[in-house]
């Protein structure tokens, strides 16, 4: 060792010409000569340790025997076996592997700075646990299956722990993908059952503008629940809960654009035909589903720009879920309510 000025104390790096190096098990051999080590610093002027002494021997004392961590610290590790080989322990047994960064879309690592990377984060945003685990365990990493969604990813007979090998993690920077964790998160939610995605989805539509509506008139959680089926094929995150439903708890607010696209010259007369025949209509999806194809045939109207200007009366939206499931849970009086009101602002030249 050697003291600086102030007191500090430094490692003295043979200076013999000599290398340092070991197997890395994702990196293979790494060896890094002495010339290219400086005498660092071991302990401050104050007396306190730095990072390279307090981390050799603390896994020293822990018995430490697999060195785990990212590729950035690759240049700390020789300075870390210098110190073992100092302090006479034994190194036969240790293992390093140092793990790829995770980056984001710039291909910049990862940081609370800029980016999203809190956990909690994901969790308010609508994403679940074993979601999130399955997205991380595939950063740098795939299972030998090609299989890379499992519902269960920490079980033991179908999930990725008895797949994993970490010789088979890849050295390259690993891309924090939100798009893929997305679709990921959708294959998981449409995995849970009628009562955990109820469960899960309460709090996210409590914590909306439309929560109210669940206080004012506690029938509409049924209302919600019966929905559910119908809009779980179209979730990526829990929190798309109650954009998906909203329509059906107050009054929607009609996206102008939805609105022009679907008032073709032909929708007057469609909203008058649905009005008249839906009021005798069967009130179960499958019924509504014959009699309203049934009806755009008799009338000669193409199916999809038929449904248009019913979707839009109803939702305020071109897009969303399934219509005739819609309006069963949103029930005859209200859907017949909104097409008049349709038909009405249709009428006024809307």
């Amino acid at each position: 060792s050697a003291y600086d000025d102030d007191g500090a104390v430094r490692f003295r790096v043979p200076q013999d010409g000599g290398s340092t190096g070991w197997e890395d098990l994702i990196r293979g051999e790494i060896s890094v000569e002495h010339a290219n080590i400086e005498d660092f610093v071991i302990r401050r002027s104050d007396g306190s340790p730095t990072f390279f002494l307090a981390n050799a021997s603390d896994d020293a004392h822990m018995g430490i025997s697999h060195v785990i961590r990212g590729e950035d610290l690759i240049n700390v590790t020789p300075k870390y076996l210098l110190l073992r080989s100092a302090m006479g322990l034994d190194r036969a047994d240790l293992k390093f592997a140092h793990m790829p960064l995770i980056v984001n879309e710039q291909r910049k690592k990862l940081s609370k700075r800029r980016d999203d990377v809190s956990l909690l984060d994901y969790r308010d945003r609508g994403f679940l646990a074993p979601a999130m685990v399955n997205h991380l365990a595939l950063l740098g990493w795939g299972p030998p299956d090609g299989r890379e969604v499992r519902l269960d990813p920490l079980s033991m007979s179908d999930g990725f722990p008895p797949m994993f090998d970490i010789a088979d993690v890849s050295p390259s920077p690993a891309f924090f993908d939100v798009k893929k964790l997305l679709s990921i998160n959708g294959e998981h939610l449409r995995g849970l059952s009628l009562d955990e995605l109820d469960a899960r989805s309460q709090p996210y539509v409590l914590d909306s503008p439309i929560g109210t509506a669940f206080d004012a008139d506690p029938g509409n959680r049924a209302k919600l629940r019966s929905i559910l089926p119908a809009v779980q094929p179209r979730l990526e995150t829990l929190a798309d809960v109650p954009a998906q439903v909203d329509f059906l708890f107050v009054e929607p607010e009609t996206d102008p654009k939805a609105w022009e696209k679907a008032m073709v010259s032909e929708a007057a007369g469609w909203l008058d035909a649905v009005i008249a025949a839906a009021a005798e209509w069967p009130w179960d999806a499958e019924s509504i589903h014959e009699r309203f194809m049934a009806l755009a045939e008799e009338l000669g109207a193409n199916r999809r720009k038929f449904q248009a200007p019913v979707r839009v009366a109803l939702t305020g939206r071109s897009v969303g879920p399934p219509l005739f499931e819609s309006m069963v849970v949103l029930g005859r009086e209200q859907v017949l309510a909104r097409l008049h009101a349709a038909r009405e602002r249709l009428g006024e030249g809307g």
